[in-house]
Parts: C-alpha cells; sequence; structure tokens
C-alpha cells in the first residue's frame, strides 16, 4: 500500500505535469472506486488543476473548486500517460483500469488509476471540500506538519494501551504511516512492535519519535525527482526489514522475522527490538497443532 514517503513523491510529481493544465476529460472505467456522486466525476471537465497536496495517504487534486481525492488502497496505483489511447476503455473483465484522466493539449497526455487483484479497495472521490471525505476528516496530525513536535507526539501516546505497532498505524492518530514505515520505524527505533504505546518512557518515546521522522524524511529523499512508475520498486529497495523475512537485518545479521494476522504481516528483528526473543505468532501456532 502507498503510504506517506511514495503519496508525497505521487503529489510532487503530479504537480510538476498537472498544475495549471485543464482537465479535457475524466472517464470512470469501475464504477465500484467511486464514491461520490454528486458533484459528477463528468464536472471535472474543463477545469484548470491547482494545486496537488497530499493528505495522510489521500491524494487531493484540486481543480476550480472541486477536489478529485484519491485512496490508492493496496493494490490501486497511478500510471501517468504521455499519450493516452484515442479509443475508449472497456470496462469489465481483467482490466484493471479504473479512471482515465486526460489533459487537453496535442499530445493526448494524462493518467490511469489502476487496481490489480481481486480485493477492491481504491477509491475516488469528487467533492467541493477535501474534508467532506470521512477519511480525510478523520486524519491526526500529519508527520510533516510544522507544528507536528515531540510534546504533541507524546501527547498522542498517553493513555493508548495498544500495542504501539497498531498505534502508529491508527490513521486517526497519526497520519500517513501503514504497515510498511510502521515497522521501518520501529526497527530504527529499536522497539518491540508489541510494547504498549502507554508504556513507553521518556527517552523511548523521544528515540521513536525521532526515528518516525528520520525513516519519513530519508524515504521521501530517496523518492524524490522519480517517476511514478518507479516509486513501488524504489520502495522495496529501501526497506531494512519490511518484506524481508529470512533475510539478515542489514544492522546486526540476525534474521528477520515476521508474525502473521488474518490480512497483513509486521516484520522486525529479534536482536534489535526485542531482546534476541522472537515475538508469539500465534497464526503459525494454530497451524502447527
Amino acid at each position: 500500500m502507498p503510504e506517506l514517503p511514495e503519496v508525497e513523491a505521487l503529489t510532487a510529481f503530479l504537480s510538476a505535469r498537472l498544475t495549471g493544465r485543464v482537465i479535457a476529460e475524466v472517464r470512470p472505467v469501475a464504477i465500484s472506486a467511486l464514491k461520490t456522486y454528486d458533484p459528477p466525476v463528468t464536472a471535472l471537465a474543463g477545469r484548470t488543476v491547482g494545486p496537488v497536496v497530499r493528505r495522510g495517504k489521500f491524494l487531493d487534486i484540486g481543480a476550480d473548486g472541486l477536489h478529485l481525492v484519491v485512496h490508492l488502497a493496496r493494490a490501486g496505483w497511478l500510471r501517468w500517460r504521455e499519450q493516452l489511447p484515442a479509443e475508449p476503455p472497456k470496462p469489465g473483465g481483467r482490466n484493471p483500469l479504473a479512471l482515465r484522466v486526460r489533459l487537453e493539449g496535442p499530445d493526448g497526455d494524462g493518467f490511469d488509476l489502476t487496481e490489480a487483484g481481486t480485493k477492491k479497495g481504491l477509491a475516488v472521490y469528487v467533492v467541493r471540500d477535501a474534508e467532506e471525505v470521512p477519511g480525510v476528516a478523520r486524519l491526526g496530525p500529519d508527520p510533516f506538519d510544522p507544528d507536528f513536535d515531540l510534546a504533541r507526539f507524546r501527547a498522542l501516546l498517553a493513555g493508548e494501551r495498544r500495542r504501539i505497532k497498531g498505534v502508529l498505524r491508527d490513521q486517526t492518530v497519526l497520519a500517513g504511516v501503514g504497515n510498511a514505515y510502521s515497522d521501518e520505524v520501529l526497527h530504527v527505533a529499536r522497539m518491540s512492535p508489541y510494547k504498549l504505546a502507554a508504556d513507553l518512557s521518556e527517552e523511548e518515546t523521544a528515540r521513536l519519535f525521532e526515528a518516525l521522522g528520520s525513516t519519513l524524511r530519508e524515504a521521501v529523499e530517496r523518492s524524490r525527482g522519480l517517476a511514478a512508475g518507479e516509486l513501488k520498486a524504489e520502495k522495496k529497495l529501501g526497506m531494512r526489514v519490511h518484506g524481508r523475512t529470512g533475510q539478515p537485518c542489514p544492522v546486526c545479521g540476525d534474521t528477520v522475522r515476521e508474525v502473521s494476522f488474518a490480512d497483513s504481516s509486521l516484520q522486525y528483528c529479534p536482536t534489535c527490538q526485542t531482546g534476541g526473543k522472537p515475538l508469539a505468532d500465534r497464526r503459525l501456532s494454530r497451524l502447527l497443532k
């Protein structure tokens, strides 16, 4: 799933290509991706784009008083096309195309929103105010907000009796961090994903806050200037523990381990994060009985 660094890079990529351009046509292909109907998606045609901003994991493309807000979910992506096909896209079948946006101009450039797989989570909204999107309205503070400091972070964690991994992923607590970067942040902070947020000491909270900022900033820097089609590969290459089960930890050389859940998993280094002790994986335990 694209998280804060990838969506930040996509925002910069699109801002450079869309700002000041006029939308010629918006053609929905997968109706299931459209989450709003008033105003209709066709109302974007003829409007000038600007600005393009990130809201947590949401892309917000402004267009003369309207907003095209996109959440790419787990398997969604944006593909820039220097020249879109002249023929209308065909819905149905195995076509991953969900929405096509064509810009005015001789080149016929624009972008496609696509989604692979059978579990459809890509969400597209056309609204007059981005806050009309429920997921945007519920967002917690953004780690890149100038006002987001250690004191504010400490206040977010106070009284939280959940595991820190879940707290970092909760978009109502902190905007933009998902499964992958929460693994990375906790590894940099040398912290167990099972540790309760409310039990963190002042030193641990400060260490986690620093790891949060440095991990996200470094990921954004790695992605800066890349084309949209290169961002997924860059994200994977930059991971230290996430998605690296069975491989050596780049810090200590221990084997990266995994805990599986119903629809996701986490990765961690026992030596760096849990005092050398593997975390209980109840799903694996049930399979072995």
